[in-house]
């Protein structure tokens, strides 16, 4: 017996060896910092996303999408679905322990066995099994299912985080077009006096009819672009409901687009700091470790597997004996599994594993570089769109002044009409320009916000 525990516990300990070393992350060609001009400070991704956006009625849209969105509600069953995988997975490490019973009763067949009697059986058995993890098949399973379960709740995140951004870019971009429709509904109010007063000296022979078909001319404009927002605004909140979880409908408004407040400085961190934050990348690099483990299942398959089983129980032919000395009934013993020649099969199979890995690190790299991409475009976008939305401002005070003396000319007989539907469609067209570009200006901030992976804490 001492003989017998002195080999157990020799492949036990064998158990502790693996064919591949352990997954370490890959040198990556990280920038010291952005190419963009970036102001120093704590990185705006370490606001909470309820601080970032301070309209109360944004703030609830979001809360609603996060309850009710379908798309985080499959991605968090698949977070439970995997975090099972990890414990079925990790099972197999383990001794499997099962009983059965049995109750019966038989008699040979008496044309063989002449004289054979009825007997009655019982038994009572339990049953052992254990895989020894020779070469770390099972542990290296267990670290892939692992990083499966760590990958799909990174891409929980993600979708979480995009989901906050979106509803976020439509909120701001509804608000935008309710701007532009009141602008046009203020422009064409303005247009139509402008209509009746010229048909009014054109009917006293004062002006020409050029004049008031220009007028007319003017009034469509107006009247077609209502529409369009109009039809904008529809469709911009059955997309923002469909984010919500709701049906098509209606949304309810806060804050104008001009009250919306963000932080005045908007620092993006350090490059390295994607590396933890963005929720893309963490998944990317949870598909390269899980990846990396699967070549040690591979390799393993390639060595010999050892089992150890146990068998103990009772049997008996009469019930009441079940509990006696003679009815004990085990065994105990080891099975040796070695493939000798299988074609070529297992070292294809862990080839195939080494190219999934060699495709996942690939992967990751093109996943970083994206990452970084994307903060660069969003850092020029704030700073660029900012600069536009100031001269966009500059250029309505001009224009609402030109219109303003343009009609004082008109008005004197100074100038022909010509010169006022100039300068009224340079004043109309400078005002929806400006509410466009506030809108292009919050959302760069809300995109920058997202492809940092803002709003949540890196752990």
């Amino acid at each position: 017996m001492r003989r017998r525990a002195l080999i157990l516990s020799s492949i036990l300990a064998v158990g502790g060896c693996t064919l591949t070393p352990d997954y370490e992350r890959p040198e990556l060609d990280v920038p010291e910092d952005y190419v963009q001009p970036d102001r120093a400070g704590e990185s705006i991704a370490n606001v909470e996303w309820w601080n970032l956006f301070e309209d109360q009625a944004l703030q609830q849209l979001i809360n609603t999408a996060l309850e009710e969105n379908k798309d985080l509600g499959v991605a968090l069953s698949r977070i439970e679905s995997a975090r099972q995988a990890v414990t079925a997975v990790r099972a197999n490490q383990f001794p499997f322990i099962s009983i059965s019973g049995f109750a019966g009763r038989g008699r040979e067949s008496r044309e063989l066995f002449p004289g054979a009697q009825s007997d009655d059986l019982y038994s009572v058995v339990g049953d052992l099994s254990f895989q020894v993890d020779l070469w770390g098949e099972l542990r290296r399973a267990t670290e892939a299912a692992q990083a499966e379960l760590l990958g799909t709740e990174a891409a929980y995140r993600n979708v979480t985080i995009t989901l906050v951004s979106d509803v976020a870019g439509l909120y701001l971009l509804l608000r935008d077009l309710d701007e532009r429709l009141q602008i046009a509904r203020r422009t064409l109010e303005t247009r139509l006096g402008s209509l009746k007063i010229i048909q009014a000296r054109f009917d006293k022979g004062t002006v020409p009819e050029l004049d008031v078909n220009q007028a007319q001319i003017e009034v469509a404009v107006a009247e077609s672009a209502i529409a369009t927002f109009e039809r904008q605004i529809v469709q911009t909140e059955n997309a923002l409901r469909i984010l919500l979880g709701r049906n098509p409908g209606s949304v309810n408004r806060g804050q104008s687009l001009e009250q919306q407040r963000f932080p005045p400085d908007v620092p993006a961190g350090l490059p390295s700091e994607l590396l933890q934050r963005r929720p893309d990348v963490v998944q990317a690099e949870a598909q390269l470790e899980a990846a990396t483990a699967r070549i040690g299942v591979a390799e393993a398959l390639r060595y010999p597997s050892i089992f150890l089983t146990g068998r103990l129980g009772v049997e008996s032919t009469d019930l009441s004996d079940l509990n006696s000395d003679d009815a004990e009934t085990w065994n105990i013993g080891a099975n040796i599994f070695a493939p000798i020649f299988n074609s070529g099969q297992l070292k294809a199979q862990a080839e195939a594993a080494r190219a999934r890995a060699e495709e996942a690190l690939l992967r990751y790299e093109s996943t970083l570089q994206q990452a970084f991409r994307e903060v660069e475009d969003a850092l020029v976008a704030v700073r660029t769109y900012k600069d536009e939305y100031e001269a966009q401002s500059r250029r309505v005070v001009a224009a609402r002044n030109a219109a303003r003396l343009s009609r004082a000319r008109y008005d004197g007989g100074v100038v022909d009409y010509l010169e006022v539907l100039d300068t009224e469609r340079t004043k109309f067209d400078a005002e929806l320009a400006q509410s466009a570009t506030l809108q292009l200006y919050f959302n760069s901030i809300v995109q920058l916000y997202k492809a940092l992976g803002g709003g949540w804490s890196p752990e």
